[in-house]
């Protein structure tokens, strides 16, 4: 256990995202299970409504398959399933996120976008050390927003290290 002021008995992670140390950041908040996730918003390329990708075979249940957009093969992976969330719907609400990450694009599928926030870094709490399906170093934070007489929390990503961990599946070349 570290030595950082707290009161919960878990060890708390010594990372909050660089980004939000030099003032505000705005972020796309989007829906995955029940839970609100956040990701830089210049990251992202575009947000397109879910179409079915071209499955490519010997992959992953998570990678979905690939996208033709305006002649960039894109590959498309299911947030949802990666994380381990059961039976993902595909509706009106799913939607594709496009990003533009600084070696590839790629798209993930969630359940909806929400909206964009912006957050200051009061508002970026550290998360706490914890074993499950995403590496809690791929969370950079917890923001914490009051909205509407009630406190929302945005669970952080840092979409650049999570697209490119090993089990993603992307490799270390550029997709583009």
């Amino acid at each position: 256990m570290n030595t950082t002021e707290h009161t919960s008995n878990f060890p708390v992670a010594q990372h909050v995202a660089a980004d939000f140390s030099s003032g505000p950041q705005e972020c796309l908040s989007f829906c995955l299970g029940g839970e609100e996730y956040g990701i830089d918003i210049l990251k992202v390329q575009e947000i397109r409504g879910y179409e079915q990708p071209t499955r490519m075979a010997g992959t992953p249940d998570f990678v979905k398959g690939v996208l033709n957009l305006r002649g960039v093969i894109v590959p498309i992976l299911d947030l949802r399933l990666k994380f381990g969330m059961p039976n993902p719907s595909y509706d009106a609400l799913t939607v594709t996120v496009i990003l533009a990450l600084s070696q590839r694009v790629v798209g993930v599928v969630v359940d909806s976008v929400s909206d964009v926030v912006e957050l200051t870094p009061e508002q970026v709490k550290r998360v706490p050390e914890f074993s499950g399906y995403v590496d809690s170093t791929c969370i950079t934070g917890i923001g914490t927003l009051e909205q509407a007489g009630r406190e929302r929390m945005l669970i952080l990503l840092n979409i650049e290290k999570l697209m490119g961990s090993s089990d993603m599946g992307l490799g270390g070349t550029s997709l583009q």
